[in-house]
């Protein structure tokens, strides 16, 4: 807005410069005098020309700016809706596994906290229990999924997306 105000003032300039200098060329000034109003006009002409062409080129570059922007909002958000769904249904599946399994309710907590990547010392802090306690959840988790461990806990529940992943490339 405010280039507009300077183009609008620098335009005021060129006009009064223009009469003042139709004006002078009727009187008898010297000719120095009138190749100084006039290179004072066209440079000040040419100065509000740039200004308000690159007013224009501005506007039109923050118009293209604003409309990608626009688009990468939009796929942001379809990438955060897939992305929600994608966790929803991962979190169903884990939900649906843990009950195919039959573990407890105390069982589930101590895998999905497994899952996150906590320790043994963790979870028992987390849960407000002893290590003993989830050491043993853990030994019944990996018993009831067939497992030998965390690690193959989590590779159980990556095995899907990974082979999904390498069928894609």
């Amino acid at each position: 807005m405010r280039d507009f105000w300077i183009a609008l003032l620098l335009a005021a300039i060129v006009l009064l410069k223009l009469v003042d200098v139709i004006q002078d060329t009727g009187l008898a000034l010297p000719v120095s005098h009138l190749a100084q109003e006039w290179a004072l006009l066209l440079l000040s002409a040419i100065g509000c020309i740039y200004l308000i062409v690159d007013m224009r080129r501005r506007s039109k570059a923050l118009r293209r700016l604003a409309d990608s922007l626009s688009s990468r909002d939009a796929q942001f958000h379809t990438l955060n809706t897939q992305l929600e769904k994608a966790k929803q249904s991962h979190a169903k599946a884990v939900r649906d596994q843990f009950a195919q399994w039959e573990l407890t309710r105390s069982e589930q907590e101590v895998a999905q906290l497994l899952l996150k990547g906590l320790s043994l010392r963790e979870i028992a802090a987390v849960r407000e229990t002893r290590e003993k306690t989830v050491r043993q959840h853990a030994s019944a988790i990996y018993a009831k999924a067939g497992v030998d461990g965390r690690h193959a806990l989590a590779a159980w529940f990556l095995e899907d997306f990974l082979a999904e992943s390498a069928g894609r490339a």
